[in-house]
């Protein structure tokens, strides 16, 4: 599968400090420590529906993991998944009468646009579910060989006991994983499980629904299994930063980082970062709540992607926050100012925001801090702040290419 377009990114004259970042499975900092280009692996979209802020926002956050590592000298090896077929999709398309490969399509294209016009880098190998479909078989095949997976009926299940670490990313109580997967698409009450938390790796053919070919019999995959084999297959047995957000810790990640550790002996990921949620009419942004808003219907309403990334980046990826329309006006009000210190062309000296924004950023990603290190510039240049040194004659160049490269805003 394509995905988007690759920008023209500029290069810093310094390069960054390392980074670090918050994992989740240990409550702390870690400091990343790629050996060969960073891996990254980010959970992509179901495409049942357009990309909304709270998706937009994960996308960001990782973007900004993926431009402090290249800023600080790595390259990046970053993949991202598409569900184009799993049981939403399907639901979707019965729902409204569209084929479920068109509305796959359709939604896939416009998250690629949506992506596109926010700057936000395009992963190098972008993989949908089916196409991914012989890497899950193979997977299934070690998993079984590991003896992890079990019949229900026709279809296949992953026994969670079968990895010892199981429960280390997420921390949670075992009544609290019972309630939790059964709210994000498990099967605990299922008969003839060995687990309430046991997950399905492989849905055998159902009447009306798509399924493949394999050696387990027609079906389709499950979904941790499809994260877990293409991470497994383009990123190594284990990588440096599994990314998403925070409701996909678990079951999500939990289950996908299980199969890979079992299939593989090695950790499936080093660390596990997550992105908060927003939330809109004081209720997270959902399908089922219907307080959705669509990144594509802000384009199409003449709003200036890079007002939308910066009213994303005044917020810690880690923070759960309230998206307003005030926020997005304050944002497209900022980037007049920010233009106008700009083309003045000289200005206050680079080097300290340069510095500020760059350290700010490989502190796990605290892009809020970075903002307002280029606020006071903009200030200091305006003349707003007072008195200041204003002798730096290429200090727009150099702050315009900062913008760029290390928060994604092109100005």
């Amino acid at each position: 599968m394509r995905a988007w377009s690759v920008p023209d990114v500029p290069s810093l004259p310094e390069p960054g400090p390392p980074v670090r970042i918050h994992d989740t499975s240990t409550g702390t900092l870690v400091e990343t420590s790629p050996e060969g280009p960073a891996r990254l692996y980010v959970c992509g979209i179901t495409p049942y529906d357009a990309t909304h802020i709270g998706h937009a926002a994960t996308y960001v956050a990782f973007d900004l993991l993926n431009r402090a590592w290249r800023v600080a000298g790595h390259d990046v090896n970053y993949v991202q998944n598409v569900t184009d077929v799993d049981d939403p999709l399907l639901e979707r398309a019965t729902k409204v009468g569209i084929d479920w490969q068109a509305l796959a399509e359709r939604e896939t294209e416009l998250f690629r646009q949506d992506m596109e016009a926010l700057r936000v880098l395009p992963p190098m190998s972008y993989v949908g579910a089916v196409e991914s479909i012989p890497l899950v078989t193979a997977l299934i095949q070690r998993l079984d060989d590991a003896g992890a997976i079990y019949r229900v009926d026709d279809d296949l299940y992953y026994s969670v006991g079968a990895d010892p670490r199981f429960g280390e990313i997420s921390r949670m109580e075992r009544d609290e994983m019972c309630l939790v997967f059964a709210e994000r698409g498990g099967d605990p009450d299922r008969e003839g499980k060995r687990d309430p938390l046991d997950c399905v790796v492989w849905t055998a053919e159902r009447e009306g629904e798509p399924s493949w070919d394999s050696p387990f019999g027609r079906g389709r995959p499950g979904w941790h299994i499809e994260c877990a084999a293409i991470a497994k297959e383009h990123l190594g047995e284990s990588f440096d930063v599994q990314g998403g957000g925070s409701d996909l810790v678990f079951p999500h990640h939990e289950m996908s980082a299980g199969e890979g550790q079992v299939a593989s002996g090695a950790d499936f990921a080093r660390v596990y970062a997550h992105a908060g949620m927003v939330a809109y009419d004081g209720e997270k942004m959902s399908k089922s709540r219907g307080n959705l808003v669509f990144v594509s219907q802000l384009r199409n309403s003449d709003i200036d992607p890079m007002a939308i990334r910066l009213a994303l980046l005044r917020h810690h990826y880690r923070e759960n926050w309230e998206w307003t329309d005030q926020a997005l006006f304050d944002a497209v009000d900022t980037l007049q100012q920010w233009r106008s210190a700009l083309s003045l062309g000289g200005g206050a000296p680079a080097a300290p925001v340069v510095s500020a924004v760059t350290a700010a950023l490989a502190d796990d990603l605290d892009a809020p801090v970075a903002v307002a290190a280029v606020q006071a510039w903009v200030d200091a240049t305006l003349g707003t702040s007072g008195p200041a040194d204003k002798s730096d004659a290429a200090a727009a160049d150099v702050v315009r290419d900062l913008l760029d490269a290390s928060l994604g805003l092109a100005l």
